[in-house]
Parts: C-alpha cells; sequence; structure tokens
C-alpha cells in the first residue's frame, strides 16, 4: 500500500503546522505510528481491561486495536475505513465563558469593545453585540483592554443574559454516525436488530454538544436479568459509577414497558443501550471522569433519542411476533398437510401425492424447511413467488455435515458448532435441496428475501 510522507514545520506566530512537502512512498510495514506503555500491573482485571478495549473499539469503528498480554494477541478489527472528520476550532460562545478567560481575551484585544465582541466571540453579530453593551451600560468605543474588572463582571453577566444562538456543534464536535455506531455494535456483538440515531447539536452552558444513542436486541445477549448499558463520553468507554451518571438517570426516565421491555429502573431483557456524549466540554461528576452530571439539556437529549429508538424497537418486536404467528401456522401446515395425504393415500389406497403445490398456493412465499428422519437432515427451499430469488441458506449446529449433497460454499467452527452456508438462485416455482448426516439440532436462517416474503420452517423443533 502507498504511504504518506509528510514533512511539516510550526509556524510560531499562530502555532499551527505548515506542510513543507507531500510524497506517496511505498509501504511495506503492518502499521505506522506505535504508542508502547510498559508499567508495573496484575492481570486480575484483565477481562474487565479487554471489555474497555471492545467498547472503545465500538466508538472507534476505524481503528484496528491489538492487545498483546504475555504473548496473548487480542485484535479488535476495524468496520470501516472511513476517518471521522477532524473537529475544527470555533471561537468561544458568550454563555460558555468565564471571568479569568474574558479577561485574558479582553488583555489580548486591541480594539474596542463592539470589535471584541464580535470578533472574539462565536455567534455575535453587530445586533447582538450592541445588545450585550446596552445591558451592561458600555460604550461601543470603549477599548476593550481598559475595561476593569468590575466592567468586565459586569460585562460577563450582561453575555449570559441575552439569547444567543447555540454554536455550530457540527463543526466543532465529531460525532460517530449512525451507520457507523451499528457497524461498530454489530463487530463485536451478535444482535438481531440494531439501530442508531444522532440527535441535532444542542448547547449547555455555551458548550455544544451531540446526543448519540444506539439500541441493539436478541442475538447472544442473555435473556434475563437488565438491559446491557453502554456508556461513552467522546469516544471513551465510562466503566465505573454507573448509578451517579446521567446517562443511566436518562435511561431510567424512559418508560420502556411502552415500546415491549419489562422494566423495574433498567430496562431487562435481551438488550443493549449505547449512549455516546460529545461535547467540547463534557460535564463530568469529579476529575475521575468516570460519570455524566446531571445538566437538564443533556438528559433531555438523551431521553428523546431513546424514545425515537424505543418506538423503532416495539416497531420491530411487533413485526416479530407477526412473524412468529405466520411461521407457526406454516409449520401447522407443512406438519399437517403431508400427514393428512398419507393417511388419505392409505384410506383410499392410492399412491401418495406431492403436496407441495398446495402449500404453495397457501403460502406463497420462498418457504425454507428442516427435517430429520433416522440421522440424515434434510433441508428444502421452495419458491412459491413469481420472481427469481438469490438466497443464502444458513445451519448453524453441531453437525459438521461433512456428506453435505450439495457441500456448502463454505464452513466456519464457531466454538464447536459448525455455521455452514449454501448459496443458491432459485426461480418462481423451483426447488432445491441439501441432505447430510447429522443431529438436525441447532438453527436455520435465510437471506436474500425480505421478511415478509420468506418462512422458516424447523420441524425438529
Amino acid at each position: 500500500e502507498k504511504a504518506h510522507r509528510f514533512e511539516l514545520m510550526i509556524r510560531t506566530e499562530t502555532n499551527e503546522p505548515e506542510v513543507v512537502s507531500h510524497t506517496e512512498i511505498e509501504w511495506d510495514r503492518t502499521h505506522g505510528t506505535r504508542l508502547e506503555i510498559e508499567f508495573k500491573s496484575t492481570l486480575a482485571a484483565k477481562k474487565r481491561l479487554l471489555d474497555y478495549l471492545r467498547l472503545t473499539a465500538i466508538v472507534n469503528p476505524h481503528a484496528r486495536i491489538t492487545a498483546d498480554i504475555d504473548g496473548d494477541v487480542t485484535a479488535f478489527e476495524r468496520a470501516s475505513d472511513e476517518v471521522p472528520p477532524c473537529p475544527r476550532s470555533i471561537l468561544p460562545h458568550p454563555h460558555g465563558i468565564e471571568f479569568g478567560a474574558l479577561k485574558r481575551l479582553s488583555d489580548a484585544s486591541s480594539g474596542t469593545v463592539e470589535e471584541f465582541l464580535i470578533g472574539s466571540f462565536s455567534r455575535v453579530g453587530k445586533k447582538t453585540a450592541e445588545e450585550i453593551m446596552g445591558l451592561a451600560g458600555l460604550k461601543p468605543s470603549r477599548k476593550a483592554k481598559r475595561l476593569s474588572a468590575d466592567e468586565l463582571k459586569i460585562l460577563l453577566e450582561a453575555m449570559q443574559g441575552v439569547r444567543v444562538p447555540a454554536p455550530p456543534a457540527q463543526q466543532c464536535l465529531s460525532p460517530i454516525g449512525e451507520d457507523l455506531l451499528c457497524r461498530g455494535l454489530e463487530k463485536e456483538i451478535q444482535l438481531d436488530f440494531v439501530r442508531a440515531r444522532t440527535r441535532p447539536g444542542a448547547v449547555h452552558g455555551g458548550h455544544s454538544f451531540i446526543i448519540e444513542a444506539a439500541i441493539g436486541y436478541g442475538g447472544n445477549l442473555p435473556a434475563e436479568g437488565s438491559a446491557r448499558l453502554f456508556r461513552f463520553a467522546n469516544r471513551v468507554p465510562l466503566l465505573y459509577q454507573q448509578g451517579a451518571c446521567a446517562i443511566t438517570n436518562s435511561v431510567m426516565q424512559v418508560n420502556w414497558k411502552n415500546y415491549g421491555l419489562p422494566q423495574q429502573g433498567l430496562p431487562g431483557g435481551p438488550a443493549l443501550i449505547m449512549v455516546h456524549v460529545a461535547s467540547t466540554n463534557v460535564p463530568f461528576t469529579s476529575e475521575s471522569k468516570d460519570a455524566v452530571a446531571s445538566i437538564p439539556e443533556i438528559e433531555r437529549e438523551i431521553v428523546l433519542v431513546l424514545q425515537e429508538l424505543g418506538r423503532e424497537l416495539k416497531a420491530y418486536l411487533s413485526r416479530r411476533e407477526r412473524k412468529k404467528q405466520q411461521d407457526d401456522r406454516a409449520r401447522a401446515v407443512c406438519s399437517i398437510i403431508p400427514e393428512i395425504a398419507a393417511k388419505v393415500s392409505e384410506i383410499v389406497e392410492l399412491p401418495l401425492v406431492d403436496t407441495s403445490p398446495i402449500e404453495g398456493r397457501i403460502m406463497q412465499k420462498v418457504v425454507l424447511k428442516k427435517r430429520t428422519v433416522d440421522g440424515r437432515v434434510t433441508i428444502d427451499l421452495n419458491n412459491y413467488t413469481t420472481k427469481e430469488v438469490a438466497l443464502t441458506l444458513y445451519s448453524l449446529s453441531g453437525d459438521e455435515a461433512g456428506d453435505a449433497e450439495p457441500r456448502p460454499d463454505f464452513v466456519d467452527d464457531i466454538g464447536g458448532e459448525y455455521n455452514k452456508v449454501w448459496r443458491c438462485r432459485l426461480g418462481a416455482g423451483e426447488a432445491w435441496r441439501v441432505v447430510y448426516t447429522g443431529a438436525g439440532d441447532g438453527t436455520i436462517d435465510l437471506r436474500g428475501v425480505e421478511d415478509a416474503m420468506r418462512v422458516v420452517v424447523d420441524l425438529d423443533v
């Protein structure tokens, strides 16, 4: 791959880098800059360390993180090659300035008070500057550097009292983004459903902030107990003091029963809730930066984004319940009709007829059906729709299916279970079958057709 080589020089007047030269060179090394830290510690909290890195990888999906602990290497692969945009610096907001910073800015100014306000603060134009000066009782022609400490205090109060639009949060912050949030979660955690939302920028005390959240359901999440809660501030995981955090409090404010989750404090069930607070000044409860302080503006945005996600979760759970009812009916059709046909054939002493056309007229969908008889697993695919479909079949079980016919396109060994994958293309009315030796346990799934047009029937369940 190509690498970029830069020669930089620092401009001392502005303390900014200046690119002297930029060339592309061949790069045959496994990585670029690496930071190594050596320290004495115990590995009693090794799992906690890896959990921290896993969470860091979720909210930094562009990064590949590797941990080498005594030769035991754990890698968290990147989910995206898209590098997040670099935040741009903006002027301080009048509502977020403190007295010390205001004095330093005024001492460094060579202009009038009006010029100082317009040129030194975000979202302050001529009209807003005149309103501030009128409230503070200052003449526009006064030199900013000649203001006394008492006058600066009055000016600060006036700045806090005037309505000023929120600063441009999207410019000075680097939100993760909805798509990358979902990809980061799906890379590290198996989920049946995941959605993410990013709220518009807001302001607290003059400081810009953006709230992002994601919700996941199902997969390998435990069905019992409370939902898993992941808290982040500026892409950094918050592992401790969960009960003292405004994020936790906001999650508990939402009535999750309205969205299909049980609740006693935190919601329960196989669910995951993730909240990210991005801000130019995250209000932590203490210097340890373990929890976000209770700020009404921040809590309100968290509640709103969680309610949005809750509505999407409710819609998914409703669709899943309808799908379950359809699958139950389909299972009944697929199991009862052949039995009825066999009994009728026996009574009238005629050959057994193929019941597949009857099933097709009833369902008019793509039907995936699995059954096991005498140690032989049979999986049938029938396209009862009017269109050609390209399908991918997944079978996860303890059966290696070494004698499968046709052979799987590939097989993954996942901790003693085998994820077998077949790909096929079926025209309208066509069928496909695979047979192999096995116990027929595990799960089957089908991709390539929307949920409403597919039925998965496992007759071994």
